[in-house]
Parts: C-alpha cells; sequence; structure tokens
C-alpha cells in the first residue's frame, strides 16, 4: 500500500505556541512511518511558514527555527496544487499532501482560520470543520447555541471594547459573586480570572480585554469539572471520564500544565448512571456544535446531579500525558490507533463532501 503523506503543522502566532510545540512533537513520534510520509511545517510566532526536517527534540525546546533545513513553504489555496508550495534557491517546489494534521491551538489555530484555509485547498485535515472550529472558539457563540439545545449552561452577560463598562459590571453583580471573566475567545484558561468583587472584576474585564475585543462574565458553578474525549463524525465514541480536583481557586494556565495543586482522576468517581448522562450530554454538545473528527468536551457536574456545560477544546493537548489521548487509551484506544483514526475520519469526512478526486 502507498504511504500517504501527512504535513503536521506546529507553532503559530497565539499565546498557546509552546503548547502546540509538545503537542506537535508527541504527534510526529507516534506517527507509524511505515505507513506515513511525514512533512513537518512549523509557523514562527510572527506567523512565518517553514517546512522543516530536524530532530524531534528540536520542536519540544522550541530550536526548529533556527535549523539549517528550514525552508520558507505555504500550503497552496489552490485545489489544482493541493500541497506545499516551497522556496529553494529561488525557485518554487511542489509538495503534495494527503492529509493534514493541524497541532495549532488558540488563535488562528482552531479558530476556524487555518481550517478555512485548508478548505480552500481542498487537501482533507484532520478535525472540526471551519465552522464548527469558529463556534467553539467563541464562548458566548458556543453557550448560546448548547442553551438552545436544552443542555445547562451558567449564567452571563457579554461585554464588548469600547461599550460602557460600569454598566454591565452592575449587571454582572445581579449574576452574583464570586465570577468568572473570560476573553470569549482564547484557549487554555489564557487572560481568565475569578472575581470576588467589583474592584477585582474590572481588573479582570480589563486583562481580559488585552487578550480578546469580546468579554464574557459568568456566573460560578459550584461543583467540579470533568471532560469527554470525543472521537469520530456521524457515529462517535467517547473515552472514559475524566475529573478534575482543584485545590485553588480554578485551573488555569499554569495549574494545566504543571498540576502543582490540582488532581486528576481517571476515571472520574461518578456512579454509572452519573456517567452515562455525561456522555450522552457531551454527545449531544458535540453534534449540536457540528464537531467533526476529535475534540474534547468539558462540563461540571453539580452536587444536585445537574450537568452544565463549560466549553469545548476542538485541538486539545495531544501529549502522551494530556487529558484527551489518555482518556481514550483507558477505554483500549491506544495513542497511535488514535492517530491513525484521526487520519482516516479526515479522508472520510473530505469524501462525503466531494472534494477527493
Amino acid at each position: 500500500m502507498e504511504k500517504k503523506t501527512i504535513a503536521v503543522l506546529f507553532g503559530g502566532c497565539s499565546s498557546e505556541y509552546e503548547v502546540s510545540l509538545i503537542s506537535a512533537a508527541s504527534v510526529i513520534d507516534h506517527l507509524d512511518t511505515d505507513k506515513y510520509n511525514i512533512v513537518m511545517i512549523g509557523i514562527t510566532r510572527d506567523g512565518l511558514w517553514l517546512r522543516y526536517s530536524g530532530s524531534i527534540e528540536d520542536i519540544r525546546n522550541n530550536r526548529w527555527h533556527a535549523h539549517a533545513s528550514c525552508i520558507p513553504s505555504f500550503i497552496s489555496p489552490s485545489r489544482e496544487i493541493r500541497g506545499l508550495i516551497e522556496l529553494v534557491n529561488t525557485e518554487f517546489h511542489i509538495t503534495p499532501i494527503d492529509v493534514v494534521f493541524p497541532m495549532l491551538h488558540g488563535k488562528y489555530g482552531e479558530d476556524g482560520t487555518l481550517q478555512g484555509l485548508l478548505e480552500l485547498s481542498g487537501i482533507p485535515y484532520v478535525g472540526c470543520d471551519m465552522l464548527s472550529s469558529a463556534i467553539c472558539m467563541d464562548k458566548e457563540i458556543a453557550h448560546t447555541l448548547v442553551q438552545a439545545a436544552g443542555i445547562d449552561t451558567p449564567r452571563s452577560i457579554t461585554v464588548f471594547e469600547g461599550e460602557n463598562i460600569e454598566k454591565s459590571v452592575i449587571t454582572a453583580e445581579n449574576i452574583g459573586f464570586p465570577l468568572y471573566v473570560k476573553p470569549a475567545k482564547s484557549g487554555s484558561s489564557l487572560g481568565i480570572t475569578k472575581a470576588y468583587n467589583k474592584q477585582e472584576l474590572l481588573k479582570g474585564v480589563e486583562l481580559a480585554f488585552s487578550h480578546d475585543k469580546k468579554v464574557v462574565i459568568e456566573q460560578n458553578i459550584d461543583g467540579f469539572e470533568v471532560g469527554c474525549a470525543v472521537l469520530g463524525n456521524s457515529d462517535p465514541i467517547i473515552g472514559v471520564i475524566d475529573e478534575i480536583e482543584l485545590a485553588g481557586d480554578f485551573f488555569d494556565f499554569n495549574e494545566k500544565y504543571s498540576l502543582k495543586t490540582s488532581e486528576i482522576h481517571l476515571p472520574a468517581r461518578i456512579d454509572e448512571d452519573t456517567t452515562n448522562k455525561v456522555k450522552e450530554t457531551a454527545m449531544l454538545i458535540y453534534k449540536t456544535l457540528g464537531c467533526k473528527g476529535f475534540a474534547r468536551v468539558d462540563m461540571f457536574l453539580t452536587g444536585d446531579g445537574r450537568v452544565v456545560f463549560n466549553e469545548v477544546n476542538t485541538i486539545p493537548g495531544f501529549t502522551s500525558k494530556s487529558r484527551y489521548p489518555n482518556m481514550l487509551r483507558s477505554s483500549g484506544v491506544s495513542y497511535p490507533e488514535i492517530l491513525d483514526r484521526l487520519l482516516q475520519l479526515a479522508v472520510l469526512e473530505d469524501k462525503a463532501y466531494g472534494t477527493v478526486t
């Protein structure tokens, strides 16, 4: 069987650049080279696209972009090319690509921007499509659609840059402290604060506006967070549910990647009926938001048994120790099997739209 050429994208202009490097290095390390030719494409913090042919370790350590192998390159939006255009010694070369595996987290990676380019190019790609990615990235829009599907969501208000902040704060205070202040479009809990009074709320809004022009002020949910790893297109599967036990206020960026005071329980410490309820809710959220390929659906479980939507990560962390692969591994799907399945799903989804020739 002819090997497929897989382009793994990493880096990017978002504040989650370093996380992307670690995830991509793990993906590259676990792709079966007997099945796939791997093309590594890094994007610098400044947005420069480079084909890279060095070691995986230099990706992890962020030394990749200084490597002598780096060649300026970009994915062509032309469906006639369906591949990578590289600038080699003042000449353009084309490398055909069968599937793109984006490991770009956050802005310009999982917000629909990259997905739009790939849909123009006609190259199959792993993960949610342009619309679903954009919806899931925007906390306000995602919550609105999920709530319309009959799923509990936290009470919230949305504030836009330039609006009367004092007026919005008065409205938010009616929800009741403590409140979470979140950039509408940001990943890994970056720019999120928990406010216990008006002064902290105003500071939180100011910080959130440094990450986005739209801010969500959200009700605190008394309970704990549970996560579901969903894999598939029209008939997805869900891995073993995990649970986050917090010692501090919330699962912020530093805590997510250090686990200094928090603990992840796998499986979650919930009974069978609750497990089924959480999985059913996650499946409905996944389908409501039009997700394909894979995503991690995060929810809260309250003391009275309510399942409350938190967010969907359309390109979750993907190291061998990350929550998403661990949840699926606990249900019997190995890391390399996850990668194989995701690549198969990308091609199947593309064929469903009739774009594969």
